[in-house]
C-alpha cells in the first residue's frame, strides 16, 4: 500500500466491512472480461455469504473463476472541498467462493443472510424450504484483507 498513513490493521478492515451493508463484488467473466455487481453479504469469521439465482451472469463467473474480490466502503465516500481530499473508510477482500451444496449448509447460510439484513422477519428462522431449490448459495472464504481510510471528520 502506498498510502501507509491511511492503512488500517486487518481487524478495523473487518469492523469497516461489519458496518457496510453491501460489498461489491468483483469476478471474471467466461470471456475473461471482469464483472462487478453489489451483493447483500452476511460475514463469519473469515467467510462471507451471498446469495443469487441459480442460473445467470454472476453464476456463470462464479462457476468459470472461483478468485474472486470483494469491496466494501463504509457509509460512501465524500469530498471534503477545504482539505481537496476524499473522506473514506474502505476495505478490500481476495478470496475464493465456491457453492454450498449441502442442505443444512445453504439453510445456515440463509439464516446468516436473514439474521443481518432482516431479524424480524419471520422467515429468519425458518429452513427456507420454499426457496432453497431455486436459490444459489455461495461462501468466499477471505484469503487477504486490507483497510484504507482517510476519515477527518467523516459525515
Amino acid at each position: 500500500m502506498r498510502r501507509k498513513d491511511r492503512e488500517v490493521s486487518a481487524e478495523q478492515a473487518w469492523e469497516i466491512v461489519e458496518r457496510c451493508s453491501y460489498g461489491v463484488l468483483a469476478m471474471t467473466k467466461p470471456d475473461g472480461t471482469p464483472y462487478a455487481v453489489p451483493v447483500n453479504f452476511a460475514r463469519e469469521g473469515n467467510c462471507l455469504y451471498i446469495h443469487c439465482a441459480q442460473t445467470g451472469e454472476k453464476t456463470d463467473c462464479l462457476n468459470h473463476q472461483p478468485q474472486v474480490c470483494v469491496t466494501c466502503v463504509e457509509g460512501g465516500a465524500w469530498v471534503d472541498q477545504p482539505a481537496l481530499t476524499t473522506r473514506y473508510a474502505s476495505a478490500v477482500m481476495l478470496g475464493r467462493v465456491e457453492e454450498l451444496t449441502d442442505e443444512a449448509d445453504k439453510v445456515k447460510a440463509l439464516r446468516l443472510l436473514c439474521m443481518r439484513l432482516a431479524p424480524e422477519h419471520p422467515r429468519s428462522h425458518g429452513d427456507f424450504s420454499e426457496c432453497r431449490g431455486k436459490t444459489a448459495v455461495w461462501r468466499i472464504t477471505v484469503e487477504q484483507i486490507t483497510g484504507k481510510a482517510n476519515p477527518g471528520r467523516m459525515e
